[in-house]
């Protein structure tokens, strides 16, 4: 018979709990998922959400989200710049990403990272509501309409 430590015991009880809750719900596996997630959030995000939860006002995770994202454009220098990249980036590609964008937007950058395999390579980078698209699925669709509007039929216009 194995001695499990405290900390090991807490867990499983926490995991039990949980893992009860969501097949009554009939979400286990949806809540694996988000648990996974969860170990991102910040603690001022898992508290903002419990004191939520706590006052029934989950229906208002959505607004507060976008009124955060509004305040955040409004109030902060820095810019959230999504880039897109068929394989995850190392930390020279990310350096490198991140000065360019930030000369281009001349202003602090936080690279929020996205792994898109059907981009095929380069990148994808979306700030401020603008996209600039190095991708190569890009470049070969503009090859692709280059060459469609240079020839009719396979002949020569």
């Amino acid at each position: 018979m194995s001695i499990k430590r405290p900390d090991e015991e807490k867990a499983e009880v926490y995991t039990r709990a949980l893992l009860d809750a969501a097949r009554q719900e009939g979400r286990a596996n949806a809540d694996l998922v988000q648990w996974q997630h969860a170990k991102k959030f910040s603690p001022e995000v898992l508290e903002t959400l419990s004191a939520m939860q706590a006052e029934d006002d989950a229906d208002l995770i959505d607004q507060v989200a976008k009124k955060y994202k509004e305040l955040l454009d409004t109030e902060d220098k820095t810019v959230s710049v999504t880039v897109t990249t068929a394989v995850p980036m190392d930390d020279q590609l990310r350096d490198k990403v991140r000065a360019q964008a930030e000369k281009l937007l001349n202003a602090p950058v936080y690279l929020v990272e996205r792994v898109d395999p059907s981009i095929l390579g380069g990148v994808l980078l979306e700030a401020r509501g603008k996209r600039m698209d190095a991708s190569v699925r890009a470049q070969l669709s503009h090859i692709r309409k280059t060459l469609s509007s240079a020839f009719i039929g396979g002949e020569e216009q």
